[in-house]
């Protein structure tokens, strides 16, 4: 499959029809609104003068009522900060009005330095003196015996906006395992880097739901940990119910991405060290599921790179560019550590009016196009078990195979997106 657009005129014809339901597919991030109560955001939060208030700070503004007489546990790791930086489970555990009696700590562990997919063995905390438990270990789901001494689970992670990262997959078992324990889950809301308002990419089918895609929703879903904990209380995403509580941000508007918070960005993970890397994940995590492909990672630009071995950086960098995608543009790239890689390297305004997820189907076709055995054939039975589960369906193997462009498949995706749209705006919290 080393077929290759020899017509530059044909590339730009190809390019125009992918440009335009890429535009169509997205939602552009307009300029400052009001909030869904109608009253305008300050233009300072008067929380630690940042513009944005976490639900930690708001939590502790409220003299941190709702965990009065409480016992309380914690799912934390080094994104765990309040507005100023200090560490949740510190601000916590400091306080004579909180019992803090446990952590709980998702993948990439307590301090977020482990690798993906590693096990995380349960430790103690340094920082408090407390059991920090793995839920990325022999269990995912808290136990009996995790939280025979809470009653009050908080969960405080900062989510990336795309479906496959798994703090929320954690955080929905853990809604799981309080509800049938009977004890109340509460969330501490912190923004989605990616904004409110974006929706995009795949569908996921119910029959594909996994650790590393645990809702029925699009790829880029544009909710807040807080919000999809609402909605999947109510839509019944977990076995049983729980008793769920969220803890709202002050002046955060669904407009804003990172950069609009007045926050500092704290790594979520080895891969996502900077607050722009969220978007660059949202492009490219999908095509670097698959055997075969390079995506940076390793490098000072992880998820920035589109390569594979036997690449002619030059000639695909001036293809992709050939698409004029508004506010996307590539340069070639030559891989120092992966001899024989090439590609290339993909420059993202944040602000791009574009399907984010959808550039993953262009990646995928267009590399495919350029090698001996394409990606998919490239990619074992088991690895191609986990590409479905993150892409939501077993559907673009055999979409692309029977002739489907990417343009096409990616407008299949618009009547879920408006359906989803709709679905979720009862549980919109800002």
């Amino acid at each position: 499959m080393t077929r290759v657009y020899k017509s530059f005129f044909l590339a730009l014809a190809a390019a125009g029809v992918i440009l335009a339901i890429l535009a169509a597919c997205s939602t552009p991030l307009p300029s400052p609104m009001p909030n869904a109560g109608g009253k305008p955001m300050s233009p300072m939060s008067p929380f630690n003068g940042v513009k944005v208030a976490l639900g930690i700070d708001v939590l502790t503004a409220q003299g941190f009522g709702p965990l009065q007489g409480k016992r309380v546990g914690l799912i934390t790791n080094q994104t765990s900060v309040n507005g100023n930086g200090v560490p949740t489970r510190q601000v916590l555990h400091a306080d004579r009005r909180v019992n803090l009696t446990a952590l709980f700590t998702p993948e990439h562990g307590l301090d977020g330095k482990e690798k993906a997919a590693a096990y995380i063995s349960t430790r103690m905390d340094p920082l408090t003196g407390l059991v920090a438990h793995s839920l990325y270990g022999p269990t995912r789901k808290p136990t009996a015996d995790m939280m025979s001494n809470v009653d009050v689970l908080l969960f405080d992670l900062q989510d990336i906006g795309s479906r496959s990262y798994t703090y929320i997959s954690t955080m929905l078992l853990a809604m799981e395992a309080c509800g049938e324990m009977g004890k109340t889950f509460m969330v501490l809301d912190r923004p989605n880097p990616l904004g409110g308002q974006r929706i995009c990419g795949p569908p996921m089918e119910k029959s594909w739901i996994s650790f590393v895609g645990q809702f029925p929703a699009p790829y880029v879903h544009g909710l807040t940990a807080g919000e999809i904990a609402q909605m999947a209380n109510a839509k019944g995403w977990t076995k049983r119910r729980c008793k769920l509580e969220v803890i709202r941000m002050a002046d955060w508007q669904r407009n804003m991405i990172w950069s609009n918070t007045g926050l500092k960005w704290v790594p979520t993970s080895p891969n996502i060290p900077d607050e722009d890397s969220p978007f660059y994940y949202a492009a490219t995590g999908i095509f670097g599921s698959l055997t075969g492909g390079d995506i940076g990672i390793g490098t000072t630009g992880p998820f920035e790179l589109i390569g594979s071995k036997g690449i002619d950086p030059d000639e695909y960098a001036g293809y992709l560019n050939g698409y004029k995608m508004p506010g996307v543009k590539f340069s070639p790239y030559r891989s120092i550590t992966r001899p024989g890689y090439a590609g290339a390297k993909m420059k993202l305004d944040p602000h791009a009016p574009i399907d984010l997820a959808g550039l993953n189907l262009i990646f995928i076709d267009t590399i495919s196009r350029r090698i001996q055995g394409d990606l998919f054939q490239r990619t074992s039975r088991s690895g191609m078990n986990i590409f479905h589960k993150v892409y939501g369906s077993d559907n673009m193997h055999r979409d692309l195979a029977s002739g489907k462009t990417p343009a096409q498949i990616i407008v299949s995706w618009t009547n879920f997106h408006n359906k989803f749209r709709q679905d979720r705006q009862p549980y919109l919290l800002y």
